[in-house]
């Protein structure tokens, strides 16, 4: 995926995610809105990866590298990453 692609993916997911939002502020408390409570923490994940490889791409192109050998990595390593 190139970064007009990654970025039209955040997009989605943001908007998605703002979606997601409004109707759980809306909704009443309860168990009814766990699937929407567990796609939204999907989305949070998906996010961070397209950040993620969005982040290597250009790193790779500014030190001279090819950014299509950018590769998505594991949620759980993008979600521990600290810097």
């Amino acid at each position: 995926m190139d970064e007009q692609g990654i970025l039209h993916r955040i997009q989605l997911l943001v908007e998605e995610e703002r979606e997601l939002r409004e109707k759980a502020e809306a909704a009443p408390p309860g168990p009814a809105h766990a699937p929407d409570r567990a796609r939204l923490e999907r989305i949070e994940q998906d996010l961070d990866q397209c950040w993620d490889l969005l982040r290597q791409r250009r790193a790779k192109r500014q030190y001279g590298e090819n950014p299509n050998e950018a590769k998505p990595r594991p949620p759980k390593q993008v979600e521990g990453y600290t810097g």
